[in-house]
């Protein structure tokens, strides 16, 4: 019962084991915004220079996939469903929207408003974008909808420092976190598009949170900042995992590889991508 003496078997990677992805420093401290393609190359901010979206290959080689104009720094990112991406653009107040094909960029929305914007979220039909919007200095922050023809409507104010964003799978709820307050809410999204039935989901005691992400069954990805984690949580606030994510600053996070079961996390302190293998896929 010979086999061909060229055939590899490759035990499946461990579930919750954290993995270095990318070398130190090959990102700057303001490594964010990951999102991957359906080709499996994964986007962050800020490779190499601030002013820059990095593209990393699925065998780990990276380059600078565009630059941002000239006094744009990004942050979060998110695919639409023609292989554009958008990208929050803290610095001018924009929403950037780049052409994949021909790395066009263009200013999909702005508001003077804004103090940044911060993350974003993408309704599951890809037409509708909510932005968080921190003010750090006074500890305040708000919501934004950003529709797709990049008419931009205020959703909240008054609210903490708003930071990770994000829609349920069916479209009816969005999630967003208060990094200083240490707070995550959701609210009901009507079908005008506004929010309703502000819910505290949890508060936690310490450390801060930045990025935020659903899986297919709508249970929330969290990035734990300062803490070095990533939290599996319940829509009803309860934790059923903590991973370890090789750094203490962990920022943002996203799901990727061809099963979508691959979480991709950006993390300060070595600048660079970590990743483990989850349970169930996610949503985008």
């Amino acid at each position: 019962f010979g086999g061909s003496a060229d055939i590899v078997f490759s035990p499946p990677e461990p579930l919750w084991t954290p993995r270095v992805v990318t070398r130190p420093g090959e990102f700057t401290a303001g490594i964010e915004g990951p999102a991957c393609d359906r080709d499996g190359n994964l986007f962050a901010v800020n490779f190499a220079t601030q002013g820059t979206i990095g593209r990393i290959r699925p065998d780990g080689s990276g380059e600078v996939f565009v630059e941002l104009p000239p006094g744009s720094i990004g942050n979060g990112i998110r695919f639409a469903a023609d292989g554009s991406f958008f990208v929050a653009d803290y610095a001018q107040h924009h929403v950037l929207r780049v052409d994949a094909q021909t790395r066009k960029v263009s200013v999909h929305a702005h508001a003077a408003g804004m103090s940044q914007p911060n993350d974003l979220a993408i309704s599951p039909d890809g037409k509708t974008l909510f932005a968080s919007d921190p003010n750090w200095s006074a500890g305040t922050g708000q919501l934004w909808r950003i529709d797709s023809d990049g008419t931009v409507t205020r959703l909240a104010e008054k609210m903490g420092t708003t930071n990770g964003i994000e829609v349920s799978p069916d479209g009816t709820t969005l999630y967003v976190n208060e990094s200083k307050q240490r707070n995550v809410w959701s609210f009901r999204i009507t079908d005008e598009g506004t929010l309703a039935d502000k819910r505290l989901v949890k508060r936690f005691e310490d450390y801060g949170f930045d990025g935020m992400r659903c899986d297919v069954d709508g249970y929330l990805y969290i990035t734990r900042h300062g803490k070095g984690t990533v939290i599996k949580m319940s829509p009803s606030g309860k934790i059923l995992r903590e991973i370890p994510v090789l750094g203490t600053r962990p920022t943002n996070l996203c799901f990727g590889g061809p099963d979508r079961r691959t979480l991709y996390v950006t993390e300060v302190d070595f600048a660079r991508l970590v990743s483990f293998r989850v349970d169930r896929p996610g949503r985008e």
